[in-house]
């Protein structure tokens, strides 16, 4: 049995759900490959019929088959090949804002970005409305279950006394990255940024870049990296030259792990996606 599916059938079968046949038919496109793993987690992949196949991350990959309509980038569709899989339906995250009127225009859109304060609480909401739309609540309520259990044992096995930093990758340079999965989902403290560690405005949102020198001023036990680079095909992270820069500093003997890149920046939001990223984050630590 491929990961994807031992997944899906270990969430279901741990909270003694069985797969009832859902009424709703629909032809889905997702924009949204969170969406789509909790359509295949509940047995609803079949109604799915175009996704952005290039981004795909490998635990979707069964959904690059020809039976699916390939329908673009995730910001740039194909609009030719949205209209002729004929939807019913698209699912869209942020990353499609500029087409939500185009899109509206040849089908229903449901926005399934997570967003909000509460990480989770926005996730659950996410999933249960989709699951309404295709009668499937009860199955996703047994599996919501199940995740927060393994989330509960999972706070409970990670070792919380050890400082993470989660950074995002691009192009040889690093950005810190309050990832909710680590440290909102898992509970992990957010590392305290030390005040000669400059910080960029751009619009309404600020960044803060990572030297090797800034890492070293923050000391941290474990480096989490999540790999934009290497998601969207370019030049993966050179973790050895980041290890060797840190060779002289306080955070020398900080563990370095890469985040699986597709999983992290493209993916998310999904009853797998979500297992998942917890999985790679406890076996990090």
């Amino acid at each position: 049995m491929k990961p994807v599916a031992f997944l899906a059938a270990t969430l279901l079968t741990l909270s003694g759900t069985s797969m009832a046949a859902t009424s709703v038919n629909e032809r889905v496109i997702s924009f949204d490959y969170g969406s789509l793993d909790t359509l295949d987690a509940l047995n609803l992949g079949k109604q799915v019929v175009g996704v952005p196949k290039q981004g795909l991350p490998s635990y979707l990959s069964d959904y690059a088959s020809d039976r699916l309509v390939d329908v673009g980038g995730l910001k740039t569709p194909d609009l030719d090949a949205i209209r002729q899989a004929s939807p019913s339906l698209i699912l869209v995250t942020g990353r499609q804002g500029d087409q939500r009127d185009t899109f509206e225009a040849i089908a229903p859109v449901m926005e399934m970005g997570v967003s909000g304060e509460n990480y989770l609480q926005a996730f659950d909401a996410n999933v249960m409305s989709l699951a309404e739309r295709f009668q499937a609540a009860s199955q996703a309520q047994s599996a919501l279950d199940s995740l927060h259990q393994k989330i509960a044992d999972t706070r409970q096995e990670i070792d919380g006394s050890k400082e993470v930093l989660t950074v995002t990758h691009n192009d040889g340079n690093y950005m810190l990255n309050t990832h909710p999965i680590v440290y909102d989902v898992l509970g992990l403290s957010e590392p305290q940024i030390p005040a000669s560690v400059p910080t960029e405005t751009r619009g309404t949102r600020t960044f803060t870049p990572l030297s090797p020198q800034a890492i070293g001023e923050i000391d941290p036990d474990v480096i989490l990296i999540v790999d934009r680079s290497a998601a969207i095909g370019n030049e993966e992270a050179n973790v050895e030259a980041l290890r060797q820069s840190l060779a002289n500093g306080a955070a020398a003997d900080a563990d370095i792990e890469v985040m699986t890149p597709k999983l992290w920046y493209l993916s998310g939001g999904g009853l797998q996606s979500l297992s998942l990223q917890i999985d790679e984050v406890r076996n990090a630590l």
